[in-house]
């Protein structure tokens, strides 16, 4: 074992990512002394923590090209999900009973178009290319003039593709349709700007961005004037989109992650894709027949999702035990069968139930990158000869 590297190795970034220590020192004291209810405008102690909760609003804001104002914060991306497909959906049902989304989406997303669907709205669910991106003929045929929402994550948070977001966005602006992105995977990993992309909503989360738990964003844009039925009822706080005291700490450390990803993202970027090569392209040349699933260019680099012909999947994770890795997302560890994900893609159903996601991020370094290619191929190995 090459000497430095505590074992296992942490290899599920997209599951999530560690706090960075910047961060947890920007929330310490809102846990402790300053520890004031930020909408009690009365007294110094709720002025403090309101003012810090405005910064971290800016913080996340800048980071996507937004105003402050159009930053609603929630308990994180599944949250805000929901906020922006149920409280769309349920204000405007009336006048558009359609919404178009992707099979490949994160289960949030699904499930909440899946209760609209049993209120009465109708949802097209497109399909995907086999390298896991949408055509955008097909997305551009299924909007029609009952069309109100069309939701598309920006990065996959299984097979890590990036959808070609502008483009849709200028369809959806194109066709007066809203556009909602699930972009719990992409903030902080790649440029975004939510004027250039024509992006009305975009769902964030806070610990996938090396920030806390319990801690989201939903971008709404100011100009589209976009109203909402409350999934949550109360005090009226987050302009009365998003009701219940708001956790100053936890703001403070979403923001503090949002504004080192700003000043960082893009060296980190740069790493993050040697290191990718360096894996991918070990494993490829040690392990005949494995196959990258996802398009290899139109991706972020720390996303890494390999099938291994030949192999039990489970086998293959057990064996894995010096890696933290994963079948596939988090969210949906306790379901039976291969992702739903792969299947979208046209993976053949063994070959998916093979599958292994990597996820590498800020703090994985090249001597671990190249001890998880030999522990991989080792594994995959003994497992063939064995079967």
């Amino acid at each position: 074992m090459a000497s430095g590297i505590q074992l296992p190795i942490y290899m599920d970034y997209q599951a999530t990512t560690p706090l960075d220590p910047r961060v947890l020192d920007t929330m310490l004291p809102y846990f402790t002394t300053r520890f004031g209810n930020p909408h009690s405008s009365s007294h110094k102690f709720g002025w403090e923590t309101a003012d810090a909760i405005d910064r971290a609003r800016g913080q996340v804001a800048a980071l996507i090209g937004a105003g402050p104002k159009e930053v609603v914060f929630t308990s994180g991306a599944t949250e805000s999900n929901n906020l922006a497909i149920k409280g769309l959906a349920r204000f405007y049902r009336k006048h558009r009973g359609h919404m178009v989304t992707v099979a490949t989406e994160h289960k949030c997303v699904l499930e909440s178009f899946a209760a609209m669907e049993r209120e009465g709205m109708s949802v097209t669910y497109l399909p995907v290319r086999s390298d896991g991106l949408v055509d955008l003929d097909v997305l551009r045929a299924a909007i029609t003039g009952e069309t109100l929402l069309v939701s598309v994550m920006a990065v996959n948070n299984e097979i890590g593709v990036i959808q070609p977001l502008a483009e849709i966005g200028a369809i959806c602006r194109e066709r007066r349709v809203f556009f909602h992105t699930d972009a719990a995977q992409a903030v902080g990993k790649m440029p975004l700007d939510v004027e250039a992309m024509n992006i009305d909503l975009m769902s964030i989360s806070g610990h996938k961005v090396y920030g806390p738990k319990g801690i989201g964003a939903l971008y709404v844009r100011a100009r589209s004037r976009l109203k909402f039925d409350p999934i949550l009822s109360g005090g009226g706080q987050e302009g009365g989109l998003r009701s219940g005291t708001l956790s100053p700490a936890l703001c403070a450390g979403l923001g503090a992650a949002c504004a080192i990803a700003a000043g960082e993202m893009d060296g980190e970027r740069e790493r993050l894709r040697l290191q990718f090569d360096r894996f991918v392209d070990g494993v490829l040349a040690g392990v005949p027949g494995a196959v990258l699933n996802g398009d290899r260019e139109q991706r972020i680099p720390g996303n890494i999702s390999f099938s291994f012909p030949g192999v039990d999947g489970a086998l293959l994770l057990a064996q894995l035990r010096a890696l933290a890795v994963s079948s596939g997302a988090a969210c949906a560890s306790a379901v039976a069968g291969p992702s739903y994900v792969l299947r979208a893609l046209g993976v053949e159903e063994r070959l998916a139930q093979a599958t292994i996601r990597f996820g590498i991020g800020r703090f994985t370094t090249d001597a671990e990158i190249d001890y998880a290619v030999d522990t991989v191929i080792q594994k995959v190995t003994q497992l063939r000869k064995a079967a």
